[in-house]
């Protein structure tokens, strides 16, 4: 067990893959700085490690750094990049180590000229190409399938940019999102199931591509539309243009992304991301009516659904825990002893809240389970007569083979055992999660979602799972 698994919350979690941005412009501006900012919006996607790179028209200059952005760029890195188009990359390692190679953009030197790229998804045929190519001659640096594209497009780059991009993603099989910048152009493209979000924003002086709507917002652009699936955007000086280059195309947005990746700010394939998690909660209320005193989260992820229930019951909704935001993402403790007392280093209750009042305690998913249970006893301690447990969200029975670093199956506390052997872990005085109905009523009708990670089906083949 990793030191710090039971003081954070967030590392019973599936982990958020990475974020991607880009911006090009019509008139001289900081580029770097709003692709920092764009970034810094897109923070809670990935905190391993951070890079920005900005071509001026002649080449493309990057920089990367390990943690979060703060920590990897200085004001005189951003002062280094100067350009008018740029991309950048937060990272969460769903794939390959944590290690300053890793880091994305990647930068890539062909016959075209300096190319950079970032990349938010995982590929699942990503090996075989990897041989295919080492067979052929090709360098790898990195142990990220990342460079698995990067070097597809840089294979075929006589042929021209957009072309090289056409042909590279026709090899490719699983999620990605990507964003690619040339010394004279930014282009977007989509996987043909739109697992991985991507949306195009415009702001006075050009066009943004962003993971999220909420990047957006940051540097003051208005939200123009997603990304189709199947999508390839090409943005330079004659404006912007598009085409799809699969035609077997359907939305399969991640089902995670409304659950809990996304900010709860940001707009995904036209569906609110809070309300949806409003919604969550309000079914919740609709599937299990309990009697209770008071209705409480897990911060933060599940304060809307939280609000949902209350909203739908009429129970009020109070704060619960308190959230010790100081704690870093390094926080250790010297023994596993000490690390049992101190469970309330990142999350105490408020007893006043708590003590001699039954608890409805509503998180956004169970994984592994182990924090759930430290939650629920200190809420015991807290003086709490009884505890039920309510997740806004399906069981987790399955990995992620997309871009989301999931547990092997093994450690799903939902593949193995039973809702009653789960509450029992626990410790909790009842347990219910949402059903995939009630889940599939809080999204938009008539659109496709990836939910592999719930009933095991995937909209693209998967690697056989083995000793997982």
């Amino acid at each position: 067990m990793s030191s710090n698994l039971i003081l954070d919350p967030s590392n019973d979690k599936f982990k958020d893959e990475c974020g991607v941005f880009g911006i090009y412009v019509n008139k001289p501006m900081d580029v770097a700085s709003m692709t920092y900012y764009g970034l810094y919006a897109l923070q809670h996607r990935g905190q391993e490690s951070a890079g920005i790179a900005v071509a001026n028209g002649e080449s493309v200059d990057i920089h990367k750094g390990m943690g979060l952005i703060t920590e990897a760029f200085s004001k005189d890195d951003l002062n280094r990049l100067k350009g008018f188009a740029a991309i950048g990359h937060v990272r969460y390692s769903t794939c390959g180590d944590t290690r300053i190679e890793n880091a994305q953009p990647l930068l890539s030197k062909t016959k075209l000229g300096s190319i950079a790229m970032a990349h938010n998804g995982t590929l699942v045929n990503a090996d075989v190409i990897r041989e295919l190519l080492e067979d052929g001659g090709h360098v790898f640096h990195t142990s990220i399938d990342s460079e698995v594209i990067a070097n597809l497009i840089a294979r075929g780059a006589k042929k021209g940019i957009e072309k090289a991009i056409y042909d590279a993603i026709q090899a490719i099989r699983g999620s990605f999102a990507m964003v690619i910048l040339t010394e004279d152009k930014l282009i977007g493209v989509r996987d043909p199931h739109g697992i991985r979000p991507l949306c195009l924003g415009k702001t006075a002086e050009g066009y943004v591509l962003s993971s999220e709507s909420c990047a957006l917002d940051a540097i003051k652009a208005e939200l123009v539309r997603d990304i189709e699936p199947g999508e390839i955007v090409i943005i330079d000086d004659n404006g912007i243009k598009s085409y799809k280059y699969s035609e077997n195309t359907q939305c399969q947005t991640c089902a995670f992304e409304y659950i809990y990746f996304a900010r709860p700010d940001s707009t995904i394939d036209g569906l609110d991301v809070h309300e949806s998690r409003v919604r969550a909660g309000e079914q919740l209320f609709r599937e299990y009516k309990i009697d209770a005193d008071v209705v409480v989260a897990v911060p933060d992820s599940g304060i809307p659904a939280a609000i949902g229930y209350s909203k739908a019951s009429g129970i009020p909704y109070d704060t619960g825990f308190v959230k010790n935001r100081y704690v870093g993402r390094t926080f250790i403790t010297p023994s596993q002893e000490i690390r049992e007392r101190a469970v309330a280093v990142k999350l105490n209750p408020l007893k006043v809240n708590i003590k001699g009042k039954r608890v409805i305690l509503i998180d956004d998913s169970i994984v592994r389970g182990t924090t759930s249970k430290h939650l629920v006893d200190s809420l015991r301690r807290a003086g709490a007569e009884e505890v039920h447990f309510l997740v806004a969200s399906p069981i987790v029975k399955f990995p992620c083979y997309f871009g989301i670093d999931t547990p092997y199956r093994s450690e799903l506390i939902g593949a193995k055992k039973s809702i009653e052997e789960i509450r029992e872990a626990i410790g909790c005085d009842s347990l219910g999660y949402l059903s995939m109905e009630g889940m599939y009523s809080c999204f938009k009708e008539n659109c496709g979602y990836c939910v592999g990670c719930f009933n095991g089906m995937y909209p693209v083949a998967t690697p056989i799972e083995g000793a997982k």
